[in-house]
C-alpha cells in the first residue's frame, strides 16, 4: 500500500508541475508579441459583440463597423491650437472633414508653409514653371505680368528665408465640394532688388525683415488631385 500510494503522489505532483508550467508559459512570460493595454480590438471574445452575427469571425478596425451614439457621432472635434471651438475657422474645418475625412489642419499647414517659400523664392528667381504648378490662372498670370516688367528693366530680385514664424488659418469658406482655405504667414526674409548694375534700389540685402502675407489656397474637395493652389494674396493682415 505504502509503494502504491507514493507511486500516485508522484503522478499527481508531475501532473500539477506541468498544469503550473503550461500556465506559467501561457500567461506568465513576456514574448515581445503582448498587445496593449488599450486594446482597441480584442481578438479573444468569444461572446457576440454589438452588430456582429454568431460565427462572424471578420476583426473589424476600430470605428470602423461600431454604432456609435448620434452625440459622439456628431461631437464637435477637438481642433486645439488651430481654431477655437465654436468659430467660423472651426465651422469651416468641420466641413471640409465632413466632404474629407483625410484632411488634416496641421499636416495642411505644414505644407501651406512650403508652399508660400516655394512660390516666393519661384517669384524672385523669376522660375515661371514652378509658378504655373502652385498658382491658379489668373494669380499665376498676375506673378508673370510682373516678372516681365522686372526683367523689361533689367532688375533681379533676391529673396532668403530666414524663418516662417507663424502660419494660421484665419478664414475657410466651402461651397458645395469647392474649399478655400485663407491662411496668414509672418516671415523673416531679407529681400532686395538690383537694378541693371547690381546696385539695391529696394529692399536690403544684408538685414531680415518681418513681413506679414495673406493667402487664401482653393481646391475640390474628393478630386483625385490632392494639391492646393494659391488663388488669392494680400499682403499685410
Amino acid at each position: 500500500m505504502q509503494d502504491s500510494f507514493d507511486v500516485t503522489t508522484l503522478i499527481f505532483l508531475a501532473l500539477a508541475v506541468f498544469v503550473i508550467w503550461r500556465l506559467r508559459s501561457v500567461l506568465g512570460q513576456k514574448t515581445g508579441a503582448e498587445r496593449s493595454p488599450f486594446r482597441p480590438v480584442d481578438r479573444n471574445r468569444t461572446e457576440p459583440q454589438a452588430g456582429r452575427a454568431e460565427g462572424d469571425n471578420v476583426v473589424r478596425l476600430p470605428g470602423a463597423d461600431r454604432a456609435q451614439p448620434a452625440a459622439a457621432q456628431n461631437a464637435p472635434r477637438d481642433w486645439r491650437g488651430i481654431a477655437e471651438p465654436g468659430s467660423a475657422v472651426a465651422r469651416g474645418l468641420e466641413q471640409i472633414v465632413q466632404a474629407e475625412p483625410s484632411f488634416e489642419p496641421r499636416v495642411f499647414l505644414e505644407g501651406a508653409k512650403g508652399a508660400y517659400e516655394a512660390i516666393v523664392t519661384a517669384f524672385a528667381k523669376g522660375d515661371r514653371k514652378t509658378l504655373r504648378a502652385l498658382l491658379s490662372r489668373e494669380v499665376c498670370e498676375g506673378f508673370e505680368r510682373a516678372i516681365s516688367e522686372r526683367e523689361q528693366r533689367h532688375e533681379t530680385a533676391e529673396t532668403t528665408f530666414i524663418s516662417i514664424d507663424k502660419a494660421e488659418i484665419i478664414a475657410i469658406d466651402v461651397k458645395n465640394r469647392a474649399a478655400q482655405v485663407t491662411v496668414r504667414f509672418l516671415s523673416n526674409l531679407i529681400t532686395a532688388t538690383r537694378d541693371a548694375e547690381g546696385k539695391v534700389i529696394d529692399g536690403n540685402a544684408e538685414t531680415g525683415v518681418e513681413v506679414p502675407d495673406v493667402w487664401t489656397f482653393a481646391r475640390t474637395l474628393g478630386a483625385r488631385d490632392p494639391n492646393w493652389q494659391l488663388v488669392a494674396t494680400d499682403a499685410g493682415g
